[in-house]
């Protein structure tokens, strides 16, 4: 884990805080709506400032009287974003003033015992930065009159930040786990995956579709073995996409998608494979990360419906059938305790490396039996392969007299996964013409 000092941005509802969170780190990476409510999870960032390094946690609106269990949900995690904060950053309205949300928030400022960095937001000119004064008051020190929108008066706010900050630790050890990231469509139980493993209520978990917005990355050990996992937004199809927030969190879902090692697929066993789990296969296998399928809600099926979804597997994940399956059931733990072995199997398979001399004599052996079949009146000629690469097994087949196709390379990954164990990764070929001296 990382010895960064951590800092909570806080507040109620759109008071601008995910906007704040976006011009201190440089980008839009927080979702930002005209909309209360439309951060919900803790989502971290990496940061900086006048040469300080700390972690930048923007955290869902925080409510007096919540409305529902969803709010409270919110309310809780900003909560716990504040219990493990080393400063907090409290963001209020200034052309709004002072209301009960916001008394609310500074209570529970109070009893958490954290410097308190005041920031008084939408200080657009200077004719309405006086306002900020009347936030005296509150006995948390001098406000700060900011807009994070346009960015004035933020220097000078990092600036106070970091002068609260704990002294600088010698043991800035940035962590180089596996990232393992959890996909798949909405309601399919990630969220739910994630806060088993990490052992406390790390991101909100609602049986209302669409509740992860953002990815959320928590450190967890399991089986002895540490990693980095990320809980994503599940991925729609475009129409299904009806809010801005939405859009982007897909998008940022994709990212994540894109930088993991491992990707954990889940699937809603209570209806099976669907067209949407076969697309998200599909976007896995292109990335290039190893993949473990884990069929979700196991013990809340009949019989009937498990023998449904087991013969649809080969079928429609026949592409990705050197993908591990796991039957478990994320919200008792039933057979969550399998999920350690497949991950160190998939992980260690993706560093394989095959010695560039048996490789031929098996490619030889292989072509000998079962050539490549004749194109245009051509048959083209394998002179040697060589794995040029691993995460994911890459191997580059250097061919003349034409050019293998599709069906004949995957000719060659099923002979190679027969020889060798790659499962829980895809293969990926690279053809060179071998031209003549």
């Amino acid at each position: 884990m990382s010895s960064l000092p951590v800092v909570a941005v806080v507040g109620r509802p759109n008071v601008g805080k995910s906007t704040l969170v976006n011009r201190i780190i440089g980008s839009r990476s927080a979702v930002v709506e005209e909309m209360a409510g439309v951060t919900r999870d803790r989502r971290q960032f990496d940061a900086d400032w006048a040469g300080r390094d700390f972690i930048l946690v923007d955290t869902g609106g925080w409510e007096l009287k919540p409305d529902g269990d969803l709010n409270r949900s919110i309310r809780e995690q900003a909560e716990g974003a504040v219990s493990g904060a080393d400063a907090v950053i409290l963001v209020v309205d200034g052309t709004t003033g002072l209301t009960d949300d916001d008394s609310g928030v500074i209570s529970i400022l109070r009893s958490a015992e954290v410097p308190i960095v005041l920031a008084v937001n939408k200080m657009d000119d200077d004719g309405i930065e006086r306002e900020a004064d009347q936030f005296w008051k509150l006995g948390l020190g001098e406000p700060n009159p900011i807009s994070a929108y346009h960015g004035r008066g933020v220097g000078d706010l990092l600036d106070t930040l970091v002068a609260v900050l704990p002294a600088k630790s010698e043991e800035h050890l940035e962590s180089d786990l596996p990232r393992i990231a959890i996909v798949g469509r909405p309601n399919s139980g990630k969220s739910t995956l994630l806060n088993r493993l990490a052992g406390e209520a790390r991101v909100i978990v609602s049986d209302r579709p669409g509740t992860t917005r953002d990815p959320i990355d928590v450190d967890v050990e399991i089986d002895g073995e540490k990693y980095r996992l990320v809980d994503t937004a599940g991925i729609r199809r475009k129409p299904q996409i009806k809010e801005d927030a939405d859009f982007y969190a897909v998008i940022r879902a994709r990212e994540a998608l894109d930088r993991a090692d491992v990707a954990i697929l889940m699937v809603d066993g209570t209806e099976g494979v669907t067209h949407q789990d076969q697309r998200i296969a599909a976007e896995i296998d292109e990335t290039g990360a190893s993949l473990i399928v884990v069929l979700n809600k196991w013990d809340a099926i009949d019989e009937e419906q498990r023998e449904l979804t087991e013969r649809s597997l080969p079928d429609r994940f026949s592409f990705i059938g050197w993908a591990p399956v796991l039957r478990m059931s994320a919200l008792t733990g039933a057979r969550v305790g399998r999920l350690g072995a497949a991950l160190e199997l998939v992980l260690e398979n993706r560093y394989s490396r095959i010695p560039t001399g048996g490789l031929n004599r098996d490619i030889r052996a292989w072509t000998a039996s079962h050539p490549p079949p004749v194109r245009k009146g051509r048959r083209p000629r394998i002179h040697y392969v060589v794995q040029a690469g691993v995460a994911p097994p890459t191997f580059v087949v250097f061919v003349s007299g034409g050019e293998l196709g599709e069906d004949y390379l995957r000719f060659l990954e099923n002979r190679l996964r027969g020889e060798y164990d790659f499962m829980g990764n895809p293969i990926h070929f690279v053809t060179r013409n071998r031209r003549r001296d």
